[in-house]
């Protein structure tokens, strides 16, 4: 008996983890820049979700990039209504702009921006996992 009550227990607080868990986390795939693009695996961090560099591939398929690991989605904080507010990192030009990323569905539109917002780039990723 105290097994079962112990189990069911375990088997809730996972349960609760899980629908505890921000809509954003997972593996995207960014859209390609400079002939590359990049599988990226949001995951909290703090009060915030953060996207760190997991793969990368180019023309030939997959490959070893030095930006592997690298954060690229950084502290973005949901602001509500899938909207997110913090920074994101460029890797080709190795720049970290104003962040806002808007969750819809299985896509995640990310915006860098210069200018307190006035000049923005934007890149549509789609979930992998």
């Amino acid at each position: 008996m105290k097994k079962t009550i112990l189990a069911a227990a375990a088997a809730l607080m996972a349960m609760a983890g899980a629908a505890l868990a921000d809509p954003a986390e997972g593996v995207w795939q960014t859209e390609v820049d400079d002939g590359a693009y990049a599988h990226v695996t949001i995951s909290p961090c703090g009060n915030a979700v953060c996207g760190t560099i997991t793969r990368t591939y180019d023309s030939s398929g997959q490959y070893q990039s030095p930006n592997i690991g690298r954060q690229i989605v950084i502290d973005m904080v949901p602001t509500g209504g899938g909207e997110y507010e913090g920074s994101v990192w460029r890797p080709s030009n190795d720049r970290i702009y104003i962040g806002r990323m808007n969750l819809n569905g299985n896509q995640i539109t990310l915006r860098g921006c210069v200018a307190g917002g006035l000049i923005c780039a934007r890149q549509t990723w789609v979930r992998v996992q």
